[in-house]
């Protein structure tokens, strides 16, 4: 029986925490004929009974080998790097230096798609892309015309250009291998320019994009709705 034929994943399509385990799944070879459920949002399927059987939360990823279950999507990730590892596909370095500016960038990433806060000041939003998004998406056009979106676009430049100056002249963010920092951080990018945004002022982050998007395990995964056609509201981004 192949390795994965035990496991279960419950997803959803665009979902930045669902896609990381994806990543990690496809890089293991483990993707390819892996029993998963799509959830609707629409439908607040991940609010299931399913789901809620194994994740109190009813949140997605969801995610099971065998009877264990392992919900949060760095444990996912994590779960899955030290479990179904080899020589080919390890995603974190054998060297503790190298490992800790993984763990660096991992964690990082991860902040900024770790809440969904509207709140400016918020600590973690601060510099995010989140309250310029999630305040788009909330708002009424009417509403969003009536306000000032200069300081919001300005905050994401700054988080951008901080990503944009760690990746100048690098392929990857870590060393030169595809490593568990790549997998949190490239949904999110990928995310973003599905949005709208043309990353021009931010030419290696772009370069990244384009490069990583056309990898294997990043194509085996890709959300399915995002393949239906360009997402419809994407005004929002200009500037970025």
């Amino acid at each position: 029986m192949a390795a994965n034929r035990a496991m279960f994943l419950w997803w959803g399509s665009g979902s930045c925490p669902s896609w990381k385990p994806m990543l990690v799944l496809g890089e293991k070879g483990l993707w390819e004929g892996l029993p998963n459920k799509q959830i609707s949002f629409d439908k607040n399927e991940q609010r299931g009974a399913d789901i809620m059987a194994v994740n109190q939360r009813g949140q997605v990823p969801t995610f099971k080998d065998g009877s264990l279950v392992v919900n949060e999507s760095n444990a996912i990730c994590m779960y899955l790097e030290e479990k179904y590892s080899n020589d080919s596909n390890r995603l974190l370095p054998a060297s503790v230096e190298e490992r800790s500016q993984v763990y660096w960038r991992m964690f990082e990433a991860d902040n900024l798609l770790s809440s969904y806060c509207l709140a400016i000041s918020c600590y973690y939003c601060f510099l995010c892309l989140k309250p310029l998004i999630y305040e788009r998406w909330l708002m009424s056009a009417d509403d969003w015309n009536k306000i000032d979106v200069t300081a919001r676009v300005n905050r994401a430049k700054t988080e951008l250009g901080y990503w944009e100056r760690t990746l100048t002249g690098r392929r990857y963010l870590v060393g030169d291998k595809f490593t568990m920092a790549d997998v949190c951080c490239f949904p999110f990018v990928a995310f973003i320019v599905r949005l709208g945004a043309k990353l021009d002022e931010f030419p290696a982050l772009r370069g990244y994009y384009e490069f990583l998007v056309n990898r294997p395990s990043a194509q085996q995964t890709w959300p399915p709705h995002w393949k239906e056609g360009p997402c419809g509201d994407t005004h929002f981004m200009e500037g970025l």
